[in-house]
């Protein structure tokens, strides 16, 4: 299928409806589709479920989403610079599965590559493995839903833990660089989670810096191929965002 190239966010996000899955690029702050989850934010969608690396913070990112209570379940790793998303979660609000980095990472990329499931030695002797972990509290603090217990095995000597890929309606994804065929270069550490999130999708929604012509991307230099990418719009170069500045004074540098 040819990538669609949208003019504005807003059109490349129609479709994403009501209780929709999406898997989402960036680390931090860093690499996300910012552009996307505006347009997204500016929708009425809600009930969302979002499997991305963090949920952004409480005025940027996902985060935006969060705050106007649109998103219902987040698969993450971390999310401890949210504080809306810490109040959300242990008062009830919000449902949260909390994963290692490195499977959420491998679960992103099984379901694009079509592998249904697969054995990790993370989390194994630990409530990941042998269910608990709170997802839902309930109003009054107590946990209202625990995740069920996983199946283990050994091969060799070790054991290890049965995790599932992930499979999202819609991934949304931001790129340095991108042409009309949906071949995507990523810059530096923005890569992060951008192309395991846009295997993800069965629809995938790249905002790019640039767009250009099929071509003039370097084969060598491709890092994600079009053939993941189903939607692209060009939304010009991002301002990066720092989470949290820390600075002294310039005689005190070393």
């Amino acid at each position: 299928m040819a990538t669609e190239v949208l003019s504005t966010p807003a059109d490349a996000v129609r479709g994403v409806t009501d209780g929709a899955t999406l898997a989402v690029g960036g680390f931090g702050l860093c690499g996300i589709p910012d552009a996307l989850i505006d347009a997204l934010a500016a929708t009425d969608v809600t009930d969302l479920e979002v499997f991305s690396n963090n949920c952004g913070v409480d005025d940027h990112g996902l985060g935006i989403l969060l705050v106007a209570h649109r998103i219902r379940r987040v698969t993450a790793s971390y999310v401890g610079e949210n504080k809306e998303f810490a109040r959300q979660y242990l008062s009830g609000e919000l449902e949260v599965e909390l994963t290692p980095q490195g499977t959420l990472a491998e679960r992103l990329r099984a379901g694009g590559a079509g592998i249904p499931a697969f054995f990790t030695p993370a989390g194994v002797g630990s409530p990941i493995a042998d269910g608990g972990l709170p997802w839902r509290y309930a109003a009054d603090g107590s946990v209202a839903l625990a995740s069920p217990p996983k199946e283990t095995r050994v091969f060799g000597d070790k054991r290890y833990v049965l995790e599932e890929g992930i499979r999202a309606d819609f991934a949304l994804v931001h790129a340095h660089l991108g042409d009309t065929d949906g071949n995507l270069v990523f810059d530096k550490a923005a890569m992060n989670f951008n192309p395991l999130a846009a295997m993800a999708g069965r629809i995938t929604v790249a905002q790019v810096e640039h767009l250009v012509q099929p071509g003039e991307i370097d084969p060598a230099h491709v890092h994600l191929p079009g053939v993941f990418v189903q939607r692209i719009v060009e939304t010009g170069p991002q301002t990066p965002r720092i989470e949290k500045r820390t600075t002294r004074p310039a005689g005190d540098a070393r």
